[in-house]
């Protein structure tokens, strides 16, 4: 008799903890750890992206130096874009659309930058300038295929926090509240993507 309460005490801790693992004890933290992740792909990208931009403004500039203001757009549009550090573990939805806001700018600052190349033939042979482009079509990419993860990433944390039965081990054990979500829509208004033609 002993011997079977053991045995029914072990198989139904089993069970509980089985339970338990299917209810997101284990899948909460790991969904957390992967919108972390995909962030930091995000701003990676992004910082990608910003490092290219000072040998492009140069190569332009040898071409093209009297196109001060948008040189000097794209200048500052940069050095917002990378003053501004987004936390998600406590970003609120106002900090995310000043981040985007601020990367959106920079792009339209490259827009603009990369137009200017129509009107300078030389500029547009130059073979270092046509790699930097190549390089920032490439980045560009980037950003798009890491902030569509960090999407994903972001719905699939929310839905475990709020939808049950994974919502009730939240609320039991980690208390998280729902992460704001990059919106594509308010992204795309913000963020034309610079064409990059050769």
């Amino acid at each position: 008799m002993n011997r079977l309460k053991r045995h029914l005490t072990i198989i139904l801790f089993i069970g509980f903890a089985y339970l338990l693992s299917g209810c997101g004890v284990q899948s909460i933290p790991k969904a957390k750890n992967e919108v972390e992740a995909s962030l930091a792909e995000v701003t990676n990208q992004y910082k990608r992206r910003s490092d290219l931009i000072p040998n492009l403004v140069s190569t332009v500039k040898g071409y093209a130096s009297h196109e001060k203001e948008t040189l000097t757009s794209v200048t500052e549009a940069r050095a917002k874009a990378t003053s501004m550090k987004v936390d998600i573990s406590q970003a609120s939805p106002e900090d995310l659309v000043k981040y985007q806001q601020a990367q959106g700018q920079l792009s339209q600052a490259l827009g603009r930058l990369m137009m200017i190349s129509e009107r300078y033939p030389n500029l547009k042979a130059d073979t270092q300038f046509r790699d930097l482009q190549a390089q920032l079509e490439g980045t560009e990419n980037r950003i798009t295929v890491a902030r569509n993860r960090y999407i994903e990433t972001i719905k699939q944390f929310n839905n475990l926090i709020t939808v049950f039965p994974t919502s009730v081990t939240n609320s039991l054990f980690f208390h998280h509240q729902k992460m704001p979500q990059w919106t594509v829509e308010s992204a795309e208004k913000l963020e034309e993507a610079p064409k990059v033609e050769l």
